[in-house]
């Protein structure tokens, strides 16, 4: 059998690059291009520490999405006007909508929670039957402690107009009760259970809010960014594992 076959390179193709200047372009040193100004350090490209999981100190300044223009496009305007129409509150129920990279984000008041989604499910000009997913996030901001950092995050699907949008209810972890939703759609059971295993969000009447990943009597909510990462003891020969900035370093 003959070698590789050599073939001829294109004048525009990209020069090879050497691993450093990779590395420069896919970590961001600074600010970069995104359109909320985020800012980004560590994570993949970790230099100089022991940080295994990849993340190395990693620095993320959440900031406050940008509230949409009318009209948003598609549609979405259809979905808000049905809404409005249907449920006279929603300017009081809605804080902020946002529409980026053709998803829509209603920002509701947890005590409106229920009004809305039960006005997206039963109205038949919105039917979102579904409820794929109940999920959480921590915004957390060292510098602001007050904030409403924790976030109850709903993806709503009309399967009968093929619509999607997503709900986000923000509290603090000082207050973090949000109504649940299992009586209006029985799927969010088990996803509601795992945002308070995981973040701590207390659904208030859910018909058992247990812990679904964590032992029952786990200390402390795993996914919040403010929890340990490391040095968890083990049950068996007094070993624990450390942290990860005291775990050895792969070079």
């Amino acid at each position: 059998m003959g070698g590789p076959t050599e073939r001829p390179v294109p004048d525009d193709s990209t020069p090879e690059q050497s691993a450093a200047h990779i590395e420069r372009a896919t970590v961001s040193q600074g600010p970069n291009d995104s359109p909320f100004g985020v800012e980004r350090h560590g994570m993949f490209g970790v230099a100089g520490s022991g940080d295994t999981s990849g993340f190395g100190g990693l620095v993320r300044e959440p900031q406050p999405e940008p509230d949409a223009e009318r009209p948003y496009g598609g549609f979405f305007d259809e979905i808000f006007d049905n809404l409005t129409a249907a449920y006279p509150q929603t300017a009081q129920g809605v804080s902020k909508v946002v529409v980026y990279r053709d998803e829509m984000t209603l920002h509701v008041r947890r005590e409106h929670l229920i009004g809305i989604v039960k006005t997206l499910r039963n109205d038949p000009s919105l039917r979102f039957e579904l409820c794929s997913s109940v999920s959480g996030v921590d915004y957390y901001n060292p510098n602001d402690a007050a904030t409403n950092r924790l976030h109850a995050v709903y993806h709503l699907t009309s399967m009968t107009y093929r619509w999607r949008v997503r709900l986000e209810v923000a509290v603090s972890v000082d207050d973090p009760h949000v109504p649940s939703v299992t009586r209006l759609y029985p799927t969010a059971d088990w996803q509601e259970r795992e945002a308070w295993d995981m973040f701590g969000i207390i659904f208030d009447g859910h018909p058992a809010l247990t812990r679904v990943l964590m032992p029952d009597d786990w200390d402390g909510h795993p996914q919040r960014k403010d929890y340990p990462l490391g040095g968890i003891p083990v049950q068996y020969k007094g070993a624990t594992i450390p942290p990860p900035d005291e775990r050895r370093a792969y070079k």
